[in-house]
């Protein structure tokens, strides 16, 4: 059976995060990709200019669409921008209860624009972190959830994912991209106990859209593997290849997006 995924994040103009990689990994993993916008972004490889949230009760009403025709396999949710609407996207995904719900926490744009108010960091831990199946936060997202410093090594990593899981997770899969050195390992911690993702840092500056990357490829590939470390190493198998190919794109002037579809062309 095919997957249906559905990703409730907002839209990158520039193609390569956001909704757009989002779809784009869904079809390149052979799932069915269904969206709910919750803003509108202006922004290239260069960087964001201008941000438009989506009103909650239209991201509502979108959700409620789609789930009142379509089955929903898994949920990814990205970017959403304000309190208002993390709070809209936890009560409909309450009325709802798709079965894996993947919890990317984007904050940051990769060039540093902000993406969600810091209002909505309390919204996101207190009622969407309970609903979600995984949460995969970066470490500078982990410590504004703990409310604590950004780790700095590995073993504060760990102590963290534990952190979130006292917090309310169930899952939580802590993405080592900002620690230095020439690995960019990531630790899944469930309450089944941890497991170490080993990976070198790739050289290239074509990295824009990987965590939305990631998180998408995770949603659409947890329905056909038993658990999350095989998903996990399914999902980052995909993203480092798609990183290898970056280059060949050539798109812009600045942080160039992966290449979500690599094994095609």
């Amino acid at each position: 059976m095919i997957p249906h995924a559905l990703t409730i994040a907002g839209s990158d103009s520039g193609g390569g995060a956001g909704i757009q990689a989002d779809l784009k990994t869904f079809s390149a993993l052979g799932a069915y990709g269904m969206s709910v916008l919750t803003a509108l972004t202006a922004q290239n490889t260069r960087g964001v200019t201008a941000v438009h949230p989506v009103p909650p009760e239209f991201v509502a009403a979108q959700l409620d669409a789609v789930f009142a025709d379509i089955r929903v396999d898994s949920v990814k949710l990205g970017m959403l921008a304000n309190a208002d609407i993390a709070l809209a996207v936890a009560d409909g995904l309450a009325r709802h209860r798709p079965q894996h719900v993947v919890l990317d926490t984007v904050m940051i744009a990769k060039g540093g624009h902000p993406l969600l108010a810091p209002d909505a960091v309390a919204a996101i831990r207190d009622a969407l972190l309970p609903l979600a199946s995984l949460i995969t936060p970066n470490l500078p997202e982990a410590a504004a959830l703990l409310g604590c410093d950004v780790a700095a090594d590995e073993t504060a990593m760990r102590e963290q994912g534990h952190a979130l899981l006292a917090a309310g997770a169930r899952a939580v899969l802590m993405k080592g991209g900002h620690l230095g050195g020439d690995e960019s390992p990531d630790w899944l911690i469930t309450p089944q106990g941890e497991t170490r993702f080993a990976g070198l840092r790739l050289p290239t500056r074509n990295t824009h859209g990987t965590g939305c990357t990631l998180s998408a490829a995770l949603a659409a590939l947890r329905p056909r593997h038993a658990d999350w470390p095989t998903t996990v190493a399914a999902a980052r198998g995909y993203l480092l290849a798609a990183l290898r190919a970056a280059d060949q794109l050539q798109i812009g002037h600045g942080i160039g997006p992966v290449h979500h579809f690599h094994a095609w062309w």
